[in-house]
Formats: structure tokens, C-alpha cells, sequence
């Protein structure tokens, strides 16, 4: 029962920090090979384990994003999650989307947590993405192993680099587009002295 605890234990590290990781259905794929282990299992377990770590993720991104970004880069980000908040089913709708694709959902959980959303608010749609992409993921996976010798380079695919390389782009947009200015003005504008650096000046 020990593999299972890795599971949850694995999807929900890659899904804690606030940086694009590989996404946790690859954790899940490599254990349930490896052990031999229960498919439906491996994927409720898992999913579980995401769900929890970008439910603490919102959490405390709050606090630490004050400290590592300037004061109107977080006003920034509030003021769209606001405007998200406003239009509650295409967030819903964007959620469920994004979540269904095998892309890193840390952009949006960041953007949730800078912005103060209630994880509540994301959190369904973002469950029923990733039970099914997930299930998807993990079924090809065991499909792969079963039918392919060459078991890593099933892993490391042009798929989850391609995914890893735009869940950096899209972690780009959020921090460095000026939002207000786009969703007020309808201009695209840049900021890029966003990082705070006034702790660094006091040590």
C-alpha cells in the first residue's frame, strides 16, 4: 500500500510549488508501471494528491508573492482575478478547458492565489479536467509500457516538453504583461521590474 502513498505524495509535490514541474500524471504513469499497480487507483489517488497540493498552493502563494514581487505586480494580478471573478462561468469554463489539456496548471493557480481567489472557486472544474485528462494520460502511458520497449523516451516525449515550454510562456504572460493596462485600455503593455527587492536592500 506503501507505492499508492507515493503516488498521492508524488502528484502533489509536482503540483505544490509555483513553478511549471512536469505535470503529476507522468508521477503517476512512471509508479503505476514501475509497481504494477492498480490503474484506477494510481488515478484517483493521484488526482487527489494534485487537488491538494494547488489547494495549498493558493494558500500560501499569497504571502509569499508579496515578498518576492513588487507592490503593483500583485495589484496587478488581484485586478484580474477580480475581473475573472466577475464573469464566473467562462472562468469556470477556462478552468475546466485549460485543465483538460496536458498542460502545467501552475499559471493558474498562481494567478488564483496572487489574485486572492477562493480556491473553492477553481477547484471543481479543475477536478473534473483532471480526472479526465489524467485518465487519458495514465491509460496511454500503461499502453505505451505494454506495447514499447523503449519505456523513457515514451516519458520524455516532444509532448511533455512542448507542454513544460508553454506552461512557461503562459507563467511569462501572468507576470509580465501589464493586465490592468490591457483589460482597461486594450493595449498590451509589459513590465518587467516586477521583482521586490526591498528585503534584499535590508540584509
Amino acid at each position: 500500500m506503501w507505492q499508492y502513498l507515493l503516488v498521492f505524495l508524488g502528484a502533489m509535490i509536482v503540483d505544490l510549488f509555483p513553478f511549471p514541474l512536469p505535470p503529476a500524471f507522468t508521477v503517476m504513469i512512471f509508479l503505476q508501471i514501475k509497481f504494477d499497480l492498480n490503474i484506477w487507483a494510481v488515478i484517483f489517488i493521484g488526482v487527489a494528491g494534485s487537488i491538494l497540493g494547488r489547494y495549498i498552493l493558493t494558500l500560501y502563494i499569497p504571502h509569499v508573492s508579496g515578498k518576492i514581487f513588487k507592490k503593483g505586480k500583485n495589484e496587478d494580478v488581484q485586478f484580474l482575478g477580480k475581473k475573472l471573478s466577475e464573469k464566473s462561468w467562462r472562468s469556470h469554463a477556462i478552468v475546466l478547458v485549460y485543465s483538460l489539456m496536458p498542460l502545467p496548471t501552475t499559471p493558474l493557480f498562481l494567478a488564483a492565489g496572487m489574485a486572492k481567489m477562493k480556491p473553492l472557486y477553481i477547484i471543481p472544474a479543475f477536478t473534473i479536467g483532471k480526472l479526465v485528462s489524467d485518465t487519458i494520460a495514465v491509460w496511454m502511458g500503461d499502453y505505451a509500457a505494454r506495447n514499447t520497449a523503449d519505456l523513457i523516451h515514451g516519458m520524455v516525449s516532444w509532448k511533455s516538453i512542448l507542454g513544460l515550454v508553454l506552461g512557461l510562456v503562459m507563467l511569462f504572460a501572468l507576470l509580465f504583461i501589464d493586465w490592468r493596462t490591457l483589460l482597461q485600455k486594450k493595449k498590451l503593455a509589459f513590465k518587467f521590474n516586477i521583482w521586490n527587492t526591498a528585503h534584499s536592500k535590508k540584509k
